[in-house]
């Protein structure tokens, strides 16, 4: 789940982090009104969207007046902004955030992720954030500096100096920048954030530290334990498909392959989507079906693969125990053919309680189906029908 940068600001302030005076609107005479509410003499007007990228797509402008900031907002607001990250739909400005514009004097990046090959927390920065610094890190890695945390989000002073000063600062601004460092720690750790970045940190001519722009993503496992955060619909953006899916018990999460992936069980989605990486596919998703789906809500999951016309073949990899049976997974796939035109091939491999009833129920249903005794052939079978080879 991302929050908006206007609400990524708000919660990293709770934590003595500092930010750019501003405020959200949605029409021309709201971003009047809280420009005038600001009452400084320069102000930037930003679209809030969940992907990056904004001021090279025309979602950031810069004003003199109050007035002037309005009418920037009324051309931002209902435009349909492209960048790298929506990908070609892109996505339909619905708020700006109104803010204070701050005189920059250097511009720096700073970042916090769950680092993949050490599953620790790890501190990301550089000397040289701003627009473009996705694009720079991806040609040159070496200006990205890391710092890996303790599990508990531990920090050593000495060792976060250090990764301060290889970034670039010294002094006040070191002094400054530290509080920050160890705000957003905090925030990242108390929150379950999975990923924070604050690009630009900006250095201001009087050596304040401001995160001017910044990017939360809430790990959605962990909700249950902030319904703090259940009460943010208009500040949290979550992909239609994944937030269909999980209202149906399932939990979903969008790729970019052709390949529709239906598992049940976190741990064989992620094997499944493994394996077909390593025989050369890519997965148009990972899912999980819960203990707690139906027949119902499985089929309204199998509805959104198959609306999806990037995927050319199903993957259906299901292990049958506990309260998820094989039968009441296929039930809900033959529930979503049914009511689909679309009739794509389908690769099974089903296992487990009631796997030869819902093997039966394939037959019955008429499905467009082969069977395979073992996840490498499965796999191995749905990754030669989506390269082309399909006979």
């Amino acid at each position: 789940m991302i929050l908006s940068e206007s609400r990524s600001k708000r919660l990293l302030s709770e934590y003595q982090v500092g930010i750019p005076a501003g405020a959200t609107a949605a029409s021309e005479a709201e971003a009047i009104e809280r420009a005038r509410d600001l009452g400084c003499s320069r102000f930037v007007v930003k679209a809030q969207i969940s992907a990056g990228g904004r001021g090279l797509a025309g979602g950031v402008s810069f004003s003199d007046s109050p007035e002037a900031a309005g009418k920037a907002a009324a051309q931002i607001l209902g435009r349909r902004l492209v960048t790298e990250q929506t990908g070609p739909a892109g996505e339909v400005v619905r708020r700006v955030y109104v803010e204070e514009a701050v005189n920059i004097r250097d511009s720096l990046y700073l970042g916090i992720v769950i680092d993949q090959q050490t599953a620790l927390p790890t501190l990301l920065g550089s000397a040289e954030g701003g627009v473009a610094f996705e694009q720079e890190a991806a040609v040159r890695p070496e200006i990205l500096d890391r710092l890996a945390l303790a599990p508990d989000c531990a920090y050593d002073d000495d060792a976060i100096t250090g990764f301060l000063e290889r970034i670039g600062l010294d002094g006040e601004p070191l002094s400054n920048a530290r509080q920050l460092v160890i705000g957003c720690i905090q925030a990242f750790r108390k929150n379950d954030i999975s990923l924070l970045e604050v690009n630009p940190l900006a250095v201001t001519d009087a050596g304040q530290t401001l995160a001017v722009d910044a990017k939360i993503v809430l790990d959605g496992n962990a909700l249950f334990r902030h319904p703090e955060f259940e009460a943010l619909s208009d500040d949290l953006w979550v992909d239609t498909a994944e937030r269909t899916a999980r209202d149906n018990e399932i939990n979903l999460v969008r790729l970019k392959g052709n390949i529709g992936v239906i598992t049940n069980g976190a741990g064989l989605g992620l094997a499944t989507n493994d394996m077909i990486f390593d025989a050369g596919g890519l997965p148009a998703n990972f899912m999980d079906i819960r203990t707690t789906a139906t027949s119902f809500g499985i089929a309204r999951g199998v509805d959104l693969l198959l609306a999806e016309s990037d995927i050319t073949v199903l993957l259906l990899n299901v292990h049958g125990g506990g309260m998820t049976v094989c039968d009441t997974v296929v039930e809900g796939l033959a529930f979503a053919y049914s009511r689909s035109k679309r009739r794509l091939p389908i690769v099974a491999r089903l296992a487990g309680q009631n796997a030869p009833w819902a093997r039966t129920i394939l037959k019955d249903r008429r499905l467009p189906h082969e069977h395979f005794d073992t996840m490498s052939a499965a796999v191995s079978r749905a990754v030669s029908i989506a390269s082309g080879r399909y006979r």
